[in-house]
Parts: C-alpha cells; sequence; structure tokens
C-alpha cells in the first residue's frame, strides 16, 4: 500500500541478515527547522486523489492514510532518505537474536515522548501491536504481522518479538506505517481512534482533520492541518512549520486546484495526460509548474471473486488475461505514463519474472477463445468490472471492457463507486466478480507484493487461497535471509498465480510529482523509500 516504492538489488541482498539493524543512534534531538524554513508564512498545502477515511494505525492501510501516519507517527525503525534499509528511529538499536530469525530485539531511545507529552515506552510498543492484532479490522495491516506470536517489553526500554515461524522482513514491516507506536493512555485498546484524537511521536502534529460522514456513517476527509510537533525526538529535520493535505475527488480537482493555488504540490494524482503535457511544457519552457519525475513500483491490478460463479471459473480469469493489451493501456490511456507489468511483482524488485507475458504472450482472442471451450463456459461471458478511483478516471475501465468485448467472448458492465471507503467494504463483503486496485509496497521487498495479496484471500478479500503458496512456498521465501536466494521461490509464485489468475496485473506507475514555482525540495523525497517526508518541502 503506502507510496510508490523503487528497489535496488544491493539492498535485498543483504535484507534480514542477524546483524540487520543493528546501528546504534546517540543522543536525541527535537524538531528543528533549517536553512530555507517557511518562517512563519502559510503552511504549504499538497493535494492528492489518494482518499482516506480511517487514519487509527489500526485500521488505516491505504495510500492516503499512509502518507500522513508516516510524518505523524514514530515506529521503531524508519526507512531514511535514499536508502531501503531500515534504520532506527524510535527505536536506538534493533537486530535478530540468532539465525532463525524467530527472536527480534529493540533498545529504544530515551526520553521519547507524544505530542501530549506522554512518555513512550516499550508497554506503549506492546500496546500498540498487541491492539492491532485484537481489533484484526479487515481492512487494517494486521496481517502483516500474523508471524508475530507475541511481544515482550523488558522494562520502559526493551522489546522482544518472538514470532511463530522465521520472518525476514519483520524489520522492513516494523519500519512502514503498520508499525505505528500508539499512546496507550490515549488509544482504546479493543476499538479504532477518532480521525481528530489521534496523538502521535512523528515530526509533525494533526491539529485539525475536516471530514465528512456518509449516510451510512462512514467518514471521508477531505482535509488535514499538521504543525511541527516540538516534543519530537528524532533525527528529521524540517523545512515548513505547517503542512496540510487536501484530498480531492478526481485528477482533473486536483489539476484546478494546482492551477488556483490551492494547492502548492501534488503527489502522483494528476491524470496521466496532465503529467505528461506539464513535463513537456516545463522540457520546453513553456510552464511554470515544475515536475520532478521519478521511477514507480505503485501496480495495478484487475482483481477477481474467486467465490463468484463467473470470475471464480479459472478459464474465466485465464481468457481475460490472454486478451487484456497492457501495450495499449500504457500508450493510449496512460500517454506511457505507466509501464505494462506482467508479474505481481514489478520490474525493479529483486525476484521480478515476467510470468503472465511467458504464460499468454501478446494479447490473442483465438487463444482466449480456446481456453473458454476447452472448459465449456458459453459465450459471451457476462462480467461486471467495478472501479473507484484511477489516474486516467473511467478511461482505463472503459479500454479494459472494450478489449475484452471485441472479439465478442465478453460481454462487459463497467461500475463505479466513487466512495472509496464503500468501495473497499464492497469488495471485502464480495460485491464485485472483477474489481481494479492500485497497491503500493508497505516495505521493500518482492514478498509485500505476494504475501499481503494472494495468502488467504489478501487484502483485496477476492476469496483466493493456494495451500502451496501460503503454506509452502511463502513461508519458505521469508525464512530465507538472503533474499537474492528467495527468487527462486518468489519465481515458483509468480508461474503459479499466471496459471491461476486470482489478479491479473496490469501496469506499474512512473511517478510525476508537480509543484509550483516556489516550492522546493520534492526532488530530495522523491527516492527509493517510497516514503514521502513532509520536512523536506520548502519554500524557495
Amino acid at each position: 500500500m503506502s507510496s510508490a516504492i523503487r528497489r535496488t538489488p544491493g539492498r535485498l541482498a543483504t535484507l534480514g541478515c542477524a546483524t540487520l539493524v543493528a546501528t546504534s543512534l546517540a543522543g536525541c534531538g527535537s524538531v528543528k527547522s533549517i536553512a530555507g524554513a517557511d518562517s512563519g508564512k502559510d503552511a504549504i498545502t499538497m493535494g492528492t486523489t489518494n482518499v482516506t477515511g480511517v487514519l487509527d494505525p489500526a485500521g488505516a492501510y491505504d495510500q492516503g492514510s499512509w502518507l500522513i501516519l508516516q510524518n505523524t507517527f514514530q515506529g521503531l525503525l524508519r526507512f531514511p532518505e535514499g536508502s531501503t534499509l531500515p534504520q532506527p528511529d524510535a527505536a536506538q538499536a534493533c537486530d535478530f537474536a540468532g539465525a532463525d530469525a524467530t527472536t527480534y530485539h529493540c533498545t529504544l531511545r530515551s526520553g521519547l515522548t507524544f505530542s501530549n507529552g506522554d512518555p513512550l515506552t516499550a508497554q506503549d510498543v506492546v500496546f500498540s501491536m498487541d491492539r492491532m492484532k485484537k481489533i484484526k479490522d479487515d481492512n487494517g495491516p494486521s496481517s502483516l504481522f500474523d508471524t508475530v506470536k507475541s511481544v515482550e517489553a523488558k522494562g520502559d526500554g526493551e522489546v522482544v518479538f518472538h514470532l511463530s515461524v522465521p520472518d525476514a522482513t519483520l524489520p522492513d514491516k516494523l519500519a512502514s506505517a503498520a508499525g505505528s507506536i500508539v499512546d496507550h493512555a490515549v488509544f482504546p485498546a479493543d476499538k479504532e481512534l477518532a480521525n481528530d484524537k489521534l496523538i502521535g511521536s512523528g515530526p509533525y502534529k494533526i491539529d485539525s482533520v475536516d471530514q465528512s460522514a456518509a449516510a451510512d456513517g462512514t467518514k471521508s476527509i477531505n482535509k488535514i492541518a499538521l504543525s511541527a510537533n516540538g516534543k519530537y525526538h528524532g533525527d528529521q529535520k524540517l523545512k515548513n512549520s505547517k503542512f496540510n493535505v487536501k484530498f480531492l475527488a478526481s485528477p482533473d480537482d486536483l489539476k484546478s486546484a494546482l492551477d488556483s493555488g490551492q494547492v502548492d504540490l501534488t503527489d502522483n494524482s494528476l491524470d496521466p495526460n496532465v503529467s505528461a503535457q506539464l513535463l513537456t511544457d516545463q522540457q520546453t519552457g513553456k510552464g511554470t509548474i515544475k515536475v520532478t519525475q521519478a521511477d514507480g513500483n505503485d501496480t495495478r491490478f484487475l482483481v477477481f471473486n474467486t467465490k463468484d460463479e463467473t470470475a471464480g471459473q479459472q478459464a474465466v480469469r485465464q481468457a481475460v488475461a490472454q486478451l487484456i493489451d497492457r501495450q495499449a493501456l500504457a500508450r493510449d490511456v496512460y500517454a506511457r505514463t505507466v509501464q505494462p507489468l506482467y508479474s505481481v511483482v514489478p520490474s525493479g524488485v529483486a525476484g521480478h519474472s515476467t510470468s503472465f507475458f511467458d504464460r499468454y504472450g501478446n494479447p490473442d482472442p483465438a487463444k482466449a477463445k480456446a481456453l473458454l471451450a476447452a472448459a465449456k463456459v458459453p459465450t459471451p461471458v457476462k462480467l461486471n468490472i467495478a472501479w473507484s478511483r484511477a489516474r486516467a478516471q473511467s478511461a482505463e475501465t472503459d479500454t479494459i471492457k472494450k478489449q475484452l468485448e471485441a472479439g465478442g467472448l465478453f460481454q462487459v458492465t463497467v461500475t463505479q463507486q466513487p466512495d472509496w471507503t464503500a468501495y473497499k467494504k464492497a469488495w471485502t463483503a464480495g460485491t464485485y466478480q472483477a474489481y481494479t486496485v492500485g497497491w503500493s509496497a508497505d516495505y521493500p521487498d518482492a514478498d509485500d507484493f505476494v504475501a499481503p495479496l494472494v495468502v488467504d484471500g489478501g487484502a483485496f478479500h477476492n476469496g483466493f487461497d493456494d495451500p502451496q503458496i501460503s503454506n509452502k512456498l511463502v513461508p519458505q521465501e521469508q525464512r530465507q535471509a538472503d533474499r537474492t536466494v528467495a527468487a527462486s521461490t518468489f519465481a515458483q509464485i509468480q508461474d503459479a498465480l499466471a496459471t491461476q489468475v486470482p489478479l491479473l496485473p496490469l501496469f506499474q506507475n512512473k511517478s510525476f510529482f508537480a509543484a509550483r514555482a516556489d516550492i522546493t525540495g520534492v526532488e530530495l523525497t522523491v527516492d527509493s523509500t517510497g516514503v514521502f517526508r513532509f520536512g523536506e518541502i520548502g519554500r524557495g
């Protein structure tokens, strides 16, 4: 989930070693403004279409919420600028005890406090983990910590994680927003806290949350106002003292907000054709908007409800895989701001393969027809595809519909649920036959494109579970501390998914961040970590 992440093979080769994250940090500072800080000017406002309705770390598991949590909460570890190796944050040092990767020990920094002045201790770390697993929100991140059997506090300054099975990716998970430490004196142990009540210990604190409620009580956040947390103890330095995030309904609304000055910068949410044009204007000296381009590993899938009478048939899913033209999607719909994806693990991530291309090759209606005929599936197959949010808006699913219907094998109905919270609830309930969803990595490892998506229905709740993948191959790759060795296991998983097609990879994003002329620092936070650090942004 979180933001786009670009990996480097060197990072993955050392992931999960027994000495991982053994570095110590001396001392602890407070939030500091450095040269170029906003010095009392109006808050910098960022716009995004990655809407969210839940901020509590126990239930937050989408790009919009993690964008906020990564800047307002601390975990034991964090991904520092330009590195995908987790480093201490609230911890002073962490490491695995022994070579079996089943016991993980952390020593906390001294003097940690939450923004309300409450001390942050080992008891809060234990509370945060136990609470998340107890609440077990269907749309939350608790499944990331299924390998955690128990967490033990030794006094105020030491924490020990006891794992049921080896998990070399635990440090990465703790460094994600899912590892956010909450105040046990503020957060209830058995339910989620209201968005406007959250207290963290990160470099920013939440001042206000502007939100609206639907008829069913679900919340949609419109704007969040943040300010520097004077009680923060960490090594991040801020170039602004106030930062707002404005959530917009559509890419068109986001572009209008940028043009009018309602927002100072955007994340990677603009319409792809707009991003491409802004980049061209910048290169030719025509525009005043600055565009920062970066590699991206945000991925996009067509997910199938494998419990549905129609989408539950493997031959139907294989026929769709045989018909989808990713090149046309990338070229005609996304103006080449994305690249075709032929695996659940994106290109650039160690362990990536091209399993779907290897199995299906280029789009071929004749092969798709043969797949359906062999399974005695009558045509045209009636299929409903749902969507909620897309940078290309309806053009994405409209193009998929045309591709599937072109040979007469499918009759597709497209529906939109614009309310993101309602959309997630609907796919969790099995309402849709097929639906498009994006995925951003929680931590920089191929495991995060596999385990959260295809084990026991995964984050998309599509009902798929292959015991060979869930009970053998995933535990096998999670035991392999040398992640280069895990590549062969990932290849087996990707081949199995290409055969069964519980979800169909469509493309991975390139990232385009737009900012007004006086905004600085975007290029400093668009890096391989995938974490957008508000503190790097200033006014020139």
